[in-house]
């Protein structure tokens, strides 16, 4: 059982699709190079060419044009996929990925060759026919030392509450104390 993951961009919209292929149609990549090309038909791109650009395996590795064979290899480079340059000159041994496609490749990168832009399905992830009823969110008091608060108090003063003394207070009850 052989399962891949198809990235298909479309350099004529910029944009990129993805798309799942398992069994008979995955067969059809295996022993593929990067570089190599293709008809679309499989992937349900009727009348399309298609370009293998990359991948990379199970584990994220990914493939290089440069590297011969299937399996993950070690190599020093100075640049390319899988290599980030902080400093000019600097070479680092990287785990890379031959440019071959085998069963380990999770992931193929593919380019669609041509003017025309490409339509794909788009698979809905939600049933048809089932709503989806979403409760209102309740509104949260926004906590006190907010930015916001701040600027709510420049524009309303609070209102002044004047501090009584123990006489006034017994004045105001009707008690007063002689």
């Amino acid at each position: 059982m052989v399962d891949f993951k198809i990235v298909i961009s479309d350099p004529s919209t910029g944009k990129t699709y993805q798309k799942e292929v398992k069994d008979d149609d995955a067969r059809k990549f295996m022993g593929l190079k990067i570089g190599d090309k293709l008809k679309g038909d499989f992937l349900e791109l009727s009348n399309v060419e298609i370009e293998v650009t990359g991948g990379s395996d199970y584990c994220g590795f990914p493939m290089r044009k440069d590297v011969w064979g299937s399996g993950r290899k070690r190599i020093l480079a100075v640049g390319g996929v899988g290599i980030r340059k902080r400093e000019k000159g600097i070479k680092k041994r990287k785990t890379v990925c031959g440019n071959t496609i085998h069963a380990k490749i999770s992931q193929i990168n593919v380019r669609v060759l041509g003017g025309k832009p490409i339509k794909v399905k788009e698979e809905k992830k939600d049933e048809p026919g089932k709503e989806v009823k979403k409760e209102p969110k309740k509104e949260d008091k926004p906590k006190a030392g907010k930015p916001e608060d701040k600027a709510e108090a420049k524009k309303e003063p609070k209102k002044e509450e004047k501090v009584l003394t123990v006489a006034e207070l017994a004045e105001k009850k009707g008690e007063v104390k002689k």
